[in-house]
């Protein structure tokens, strides 16, 4: 992100935050697409999102980290949605997973995994997301969502298996 650009949102500039808006919207929709379901949920967290970045923008010191720095807070923002909502179940039942061949047959393979993620519970989701996507260590994982990091690990083992049973079921 260029800096004059996050230095005209500091000084709540609104062409710069439109601008800003622009750039950024498709890369942290699809951030959020990861952890939500609902389009709904999805366009609530973006609009608050973008409130939290327009609104702390003067803490951010270095612009060249300001793609992670808005992917950190919009990562930060789903979780507490999904807390809000009671959706962080983190549970290790295998009936919370449902799925149908009908419903999977029209996955695009630039999609696959992504989509695929749909069909975890939401509490696994978030733990794969947030360890193979976003790099987060079990350790912060289990202090973001106030679990263990043993479960963390089980979680992340669990979505790995059922991602696997949904590829080798679809041939992918």
């Amino acid at each position: 992100m260029e800096r004059e650009l996050l230095l005209e949102c500091q000084r709540n500039d609104r062409n710069a935050q439109r601008k800003v808006y622009e750039k950024m919207a498709g890369k942290l929709y699809s951030v959020c697409k990861r952890y939500l379901k609902n389009d709904e949920d999805i366009e609530e967290v973006l609009a608050d999102t973008f409130y939290k970045i327009f609104t702390k923008i003067d803490q951010l010191h270095q612009p060249d980290v300001f793609e992670a720095w808005a992917r950190k807070i919009t990562v930060n923002e789903c979780l507490q949605k999904l807390r809000a909502t009671k959706k962080l179940h983190i549970s290790l039942e295998e009936n919370h997973v449902s799925f149908t061949d009908a419903t999977i047959e029209n996955v695009s393979f630039e999609k696959d995994i992504l989509s695929l993620l749909n069909f975890l519970p939401e509490g696994c989701r978030a733990i794969f997301n947030l360890f193979a996507i976003e790099g987060y260590p079990h350790k912060e994982i289990a202090a973001m969502l106030s679990i263990s990091e043993g479960t963390s690990k089980s979680q992340l083992n669990f979505a790995r298996k059922k991602l696997q049973e949904l590829l080798v079921n679809q041939n992918i």
